[in-house]
């Protein structure tokens, strides 16, 4: 998916985008800047190094993907952005402001979706979203309205009186979002916000995502669901170990780093050596692991090759992605 920053749709439906704050002027500067600008960003805990001097812009109107193992830098990057820790080193400017000298102005242009719930138990649903406005200072009437509006957009609108304890865990992330926007955000800061979420639930946060992106809001999303990435992403940024090791469109990462098909072998221990080494003069690459061996195919070779000597094998054909380009460049083994 290239980036298509600079010809977004207008929003496709009554939006909570369709809020602005007359009292906001338009900072010229401001507009032309790329919303976050870091170089050399570094960050340390107790001594450890987690975010290595990592360089990145996230343009107008893009999604831009963090992806990465555990411990990679992904929330600490987020959260040096959202003005939650301070930056050892580099540069960073939010809105071409620097978060060391301007929190408060930073914050008021942010929506963040945490990773960790943190929803106000002791309150209603749609009281999470008008107490929240307060902190933007938002006139009550205008705060119903935006929350009704809200509501309404992550379909929780029959649930504005319940409690939320009441809510399950899909409802619980589809309420962080509709917090998240209720100021009316230039950038949304996104971390992990479908993590834990069932099949039907994570699409229908994919889809308001999307809608948000067309309508031109910018973002920045950490994720371990590959698919995620492909969906949402005009760019992403591959971390591991608190350095970028890979960056560009997921359709580029997938071709430049896999290739177009992949053959995974789930009998490997079956495989004499004669077959195995038969194999990898087929493929462009081989990889074992555990029982399963996986034959990657670029553009020059064809898999239908291999598929003669793979008659009598549990095997499975698919094309290639995201999760291939993760696992090809951060390893297989288990992060904790």
């Amino acid at each position: 998916m290239g980036s298509q920053a600079g010809s977004r749709r207008p929003f496709p439906f009554a939006s909570p985008l369709s809020f602005r704050r007359e009292h906001e002027p338009i900072n010229a500067r401001e507009t032309a800047a790329p919303p976050i600008q870091a170089r050399g960003l570094l960050k340390s805990f107790g001594g450890i190094p987690v975010v290595r001097g990592i360089d990145f812009d996230v343009l107008h109107g893009e999604c831009l993907g963090l992806l990465g193992p555990n411990g990679a830098g992904k929330t600490t990057t987020l959260h040096m952005i959202a003005c939650y820790v301070r930056m050892d080193a580099g540069q960073l400017l939010v809105f071409d402001m620097d978060p060391r000298r301007a929190p408060r102005e930073i914050k008021r242009r942010l929506g963040v979706v945490p990773q960790e719930d943190s929803l106000d138990p002791d309150l209603t649903v749609e009281r999470n979203l008008t107490v929240y406005a307060a902190y933007f200072d938002i006139p009550r009437a205008q705060a119903e309205e935006r929350a009704a509006q809200l509501l309404r957009f992550v379909q929780l609108e029959d649930r504005a009186r319940e409690p939320i304890r009441h809510l399950s865990g899909g409802m619980r992330r589809r309420l962080s979002l509709a917090r998240a926007l209720i100021s009316n955000p230039k950038l949304l800061l996104l971390d992990e916000p479908t993590t834990g979420l069932d099949p039907q639930a994570r699409h229908l946060v994919w889809q308001k995502l999307r809608g948000l992106r067309q309508g031109g809001v910018t973002m920045l999303l950490t994720t371990h669901y590959m698919e995620e990435a492909a969906q949402l992403c005009d760019r992403v940024l591959v971390l591991d170990r608190g350095e970028v090791i890979a960056r560009g469109t997921p359709a580029d990462l997938v071709r430049d780093h896999v290739g177009r098909e992949v053959i995974e072998i789930h009998s490997a221990p079956e495989l004499s050596p004669e077959l195995v080494t038969r194999l990898e003069e087929l493929a462009d690459r081989v990889e074992r692991s555990g029982d399963t061996i996986h034959l990657y195919f670029r553009d020059g070779r064809s898999p239908a090759a291999a598929l003669p000597l793979l008659e009598r094998l549990d095997f499975s054909q698919r094309k290639a992605t995201l999760e291939d380009v993760f696992l090809r460049l951060t390893g297989r083994e288990l992060r904790d």
